[in-house]
């Protein structure tokens, strides 16, 4: 029971890179002027964006550990042990918790696109985190925020699912 409770902590924790799509700014960029130009999408293809997850590998090992040391006081304590058997369940609960925790990855792999592009008769490319869906082929915008940073902007919408 406590393996599934874990296992449910551990695969729900990772990284969407959600904050690396197009169309998401940090609150410095906005309300800001930033170079735009208009760009001609050439081809659309599908990509891995490799996102880092450390954060939710921190949350399943701290989890882990809860979930670890609950599971094991209480089959300490319901093992009729003693105090002492049970305090050891419990610290032993909780640092398989935490390993189990530390299997979770500290890099992860979301859905992105990579967009080829003209701009000024040359040929470019740019990978951002998203679908395929949200991009077609034809006029589009691309906005830097710095200096060899490329977002795509969203020139499609996905199909909404009923």
């Amino acid at each position: 029971m406590v393996l599934i409770a874990v296992m449910s902590v551990l695969t729900g924790c990772a990284a969407t890179g959600e904050n690396l799509k197009g169309n998401v700014y940090k609150a410095g960029q906005i309300n800001t002027a930033q170079a735009a130009r208009g760009i001609k999408i050439l081809k659309l293809m599908p990509a891995q964006i490799e996102v880092d997850n450390i954060q939710q590998k921190h949350q399943a090992e701290v989890a882990g550990g809860i979930l670890g040391a609950l599971a094991g006081g209480l089959g300490g304590g319901f093992g009729g042990i003693g105090t002492g058997g049970t305090i050891a369940t419990t610290a032993g609960g909780g640092a398989i918790g935490v390993a189990a925790g530390s299997l979770v990855s500290d890099k992860a792999l979301v859905e992105g696109v990579t967009i080829a592009y003209s701009e000024n008769a040359k040929m470019f490319t740019s990978s951002q985190v998203g679908k395929l869906c949200e991009y077609k082929l034809g006029d589009a915008v691309v906005v830097s925020t710095t200096q060899n940073e490329t977002r795509v902007q969203s020139n499609a919408t996905c199909p909404v699912v009923k």
